[in-house]
C-alpha cells in the first residue's frame, strides 16, 4: 500500500519530501569534508543539528522507508562529527527510538539500528552515559542475537553492536563474561558444521558466527589474564577445524583468531607449548600458499596475503607492524590485539575512522595516543592541499610509474631477446 504522509518535524504539507531530500544528501559522508569556501561554522552547525532533529523525529514515523532512511542518516552524521552534548541532550530519545526498531522492525531497520547503536556509543564513550545504554540496548540485542526466527542480517548487525557496546561499557565483569557466553553459544555451532545434516542452514549462518567469533575476540581482548587462559583452553583446539570452512571469510577470521590466541597465550607464558603445532602450521602454509582453481584470483591473493601473516605469528611470533596516517598524525598498528581492535572499529565507523582517530577521547584511550592534537586555523589551512593541486600531483605520479614500468617492460624484452 501507499506510504503514509510523513508530518515530523515540520507542520506542511512538504515536510516529509523536504526532510527525505535531506536524508539522501547527508547520507554520503563525503559531504562533510568537500573543498569549498569558507563558511560561518556557527551557522552550518546550527543548520545541522536542526537537520538532525528532524531525522530524530523520524525515526517515530509509521512508515518503515522513512524510519530505516532517517537511520541511515543519523549513521552518516555520527561517523563523520563529533556530536557528544548534542547527543548529551537527547540519548534517552535516541536510545528510546533504536531499541523500538529493533524490537519492531524488519531486517534492513533492525540493522540500521543496531549500527546507530554502536556509533551512540561510540560517541558517548567510556562513562555512565554510555552504560545506561547499555542497560536498556543489551537485553535487546542478545534477544534478537539468541532468536533464530530473526533474519541472519539482524542477528549478525547486533552481534557486532553487542561487541562494540560491551567493549566501550566494560566496568561490570559480570556483563562482560555474560556477553562472551551468548557470542560463544553462536559461532560454537560453526565447530559442528561438518556433522550438521541440514548443509543449507548452515552455510546460511556462516556470516552470523563469523560476526560472533569476531565480537567474541573484541571482548578476549579486555579480559583478566585468568580469563584468558580460560578461554584459550577452550578454543584453541576447536578453532583449526574452521580453517577448512568454504566461506572466505570465515576462513580468515578463524585464522586471526588463532594468531591472537597465540599471542595472549605467549603474553601469560613465554613457554607457551601447543601440542599440534605440526599440524596446525601445515594447515596455514596450506592457506598461505593456496592455488586451488576453483576459487576466485581475488579470493585466493586476500586469504594468502593473510595467512602468510597468521603463519609468521604462529611459528616465528613475528607481527608485520601497519602504519595508519590521520591528519598530522600516524599510529603504529605492532600486534594483533591491535590489529583486530582497529579493523573492528573501522567496520562501524567506515570513512569517518581517521576523523575519530584524530577527535575522539575515547578512541584516542583505547589505541594510546593521548588528547587530540590541538590545530589553529591557519596551521590546518597550510597543511590541506587544493583539489587542483591534488589533481597535479596524482598526475605527476602517474606519468612517473608510466615511465618505471615502461623501463621494466624495456628491460625484460631486451633479456628475452638475448635469450
Amino acid at each position: 500500500g501507499g506510504q503514509p504522509r510523513n508530518v515530523q518535524p515540520f507542520s506542511d504539507e512538504d515536510a516529509s519530501i523536504e526532510t527525505m531530500s535531506h536524508c539522501s544528501g547527508f547520507s554520503d559522508p563525503a559531504s562533510f569534508t568537500e573543498d569549498g569556501p569558507e563558511v560561518d561554522e556557527e551557522a552550518t552547525q546550527e543548520d545541522l543539528e536542526y537537520k538532525l532533529k528532524g531525522f530524530i523525529d523520524l525515526t517515530l514515523d509509521k512508515s518503515a522507508k522513512t524510519r530505516q532512511a532517517a537511520l541511515e542518516s543519523l549513521k552518516s552524521a555520527f561517523s563523520s562529527k563529533i556530536l557528544y552534548e548534542f547527543i548529551m541532550e537527547r540519548r534517552m530519545t535516541l536510545t528510546d527510538s533504536i531499541e523500538r526498531c529493533i524490537k519492531k522492525g524488519k531486517s534492513d531497520e533492525q540493522c540500521a539500528a543496531a549500527g546507530l547503536a554502536c556509533l551512540l556509543c561510540v560517541q558517548m564513550g567510556s562513562g555512565i552515559e554510555s552504560e545506561e545504554i547499555f542497560k536498556t540496548l543489551g537485553p535487546v540485542l542478545k534477544k534478537i542475537v539468541c532468536d533464530g526466527t530473526a533474519s541472519v542480517q539482524a542477528r549478525q548487525a547486533c552481534a557486532t553492536c553487542l561487541g562494540i557496546c560491551c567493549f566501550i561499557v566494560t566496568d561490570d565483569i559480570t556483563e562482560l563474561y555474560s556477553t562472551m557466553e551468548c557470542l560463544e553459544n553462536i559461532f560454537m555451532k560453526a565447530y559442528q558444521r561438518d556433522r550438521d545434516t541440514n548443509g543449507v542452514s548452515s552455510t546460511h549462518n556462516t556470516v552470523l558466527h563469523v560476526s560472533a567469533l569476531l565480537a567474541w575476540t573484541l571482548l578476549l581482548t579486555i579480559c583478566p589474564m585468568n580469563e584468558v587462559k580460560k578461554k584459550i583452553e577452550m578454543h584453541l583446539h576447536k578453532l583449526p577445524s574452521l580453517l577448512s570452512c568454504d566461506d572466505l571469510n570465515m576462513r580468515i577470521a578463524a585464522g586471526e583468531t588463532l594468531a591472537l590466541l597465540f599471542e595472549l597465550a605467549r603474553e601469560t607464558d613465554a613457554d607457551f607449548f601447543y601440542e599440534d603445532m605440526d599440524l596446525l602450521t601445515e594447515k596455514l602454509r596450506a592457506l598461505a600458499t593456496d592455488g586451488n582453481k576453483h576459487r576466485a584470483k581475488v579470493d585466493k591473493r586476500k586469504q594468502r596475503s593473510v595467512f602468510r601473516d597468521v603463519l609468521r605469528a604462529v611459528e616465528e611470533r613475528d607481527f608485520p607492524t601497519e602504519m595508519v596516517k590521520f591528519g598530522p598524525e600516524r599510529m603504529y598498528i605492532d600486534c594483533w590485539v591491535k590489529k583486530q581492535t582497529y579493523e573492528m572499529f573501522k567496520e562501524i565507523l567506515g570513512s569517518g575512522m581517521q576523523y575519530h582517530l584524530q577527535s575522539n577521547d575515547f578512541l584516542r584511550n583505547v589505541f594510546e595516543l593521548g588528547p587530540p592534537v590541538m590545530l589553529d586555523a591557519a596551521t590546518l589551512k597550510t597543511m590541506k592541499i587544493s583539489r587542483f593541486e591534488r589533481h597535479l600531483y596524482n598526475s605527476a605520479a602517474f606519468k612517473a610509474r608510466t615511465k618505471a614500468r615502461s623501463k621494466c617492460r624495456d628491460k625484460r624484452a631486451d633479456v628475452g631477446e638475448f635469450f
